[in-house]
């Protein structure tokens, strides 16, 4: 089992991972090489990148349910509503002994803070969008999505 990141790791990953800028085309292309990577492990995910309230990118692989789009759409509203990583913001609930259902008072049919959504920032814009994944237990769709971005931005 991989160990869970610290909050400091976590907070660490946001600020490294922004964009000059994020056109469709970029939406294509990381969407794309999440998809690319999902296949070679087999993974039965759903993908998705929003911007600024528009699907610019979505597709559901093998494996993968209508339940993994409801789970999209739950943790991207936790990124468009708090600014931070779906796992992020669960973490920094748990981190203080409590839950983000017990202490949020959202409903949780409309948010969730687990993993697998991280916010689209531009360097002096700020979030944008998101983009997220489903279909593993959280951790693992937070990494892949964080592993994405590092070689997206790394090119």
């Amino acid at each position: 089992m991989t160990e869970e990141p610290s909050l400091e790791e976590l907070e660490a990953q946001e600020r490294r991972l922004v964009f000059q800028r994020f056109s469709h085309e970029d939406a294509w292309e990381l969407g794309s090489f999440l998809v690319d990577l999902a296949r070679v492990r087999d993974a039965p995910v759903a993908i998705d990148i929003h911007r600024a309230g528009q699907q610019l990118f979505h597709a559901a692989l093998p494996g993968s349910t209508p339940d993994n789009d409801a789970w999209i759409a739950r943790k991207r509203r936790v990124v468009e509503r708090y600014g931070s990583a779906s796992y992020l913001v669960g973490a920094r609930h748990r981190a203080k002994g409590t839950t983000f259902e017990e202490s949020s008072r959202l409903d949780p049919d409309t948010y969730a803070a687990h993993g697998g959504s991280f916010p689209i920032t531009v360097e002096g814009v700020g979030v944008i969008g998101a983009v997220t994944v489903s279909g593993l237990p959280q951790l693992q769709d937070h990494q892949l999505v964080v592993e994405a971005l590092e070689h997206f931005l790394a090119d």
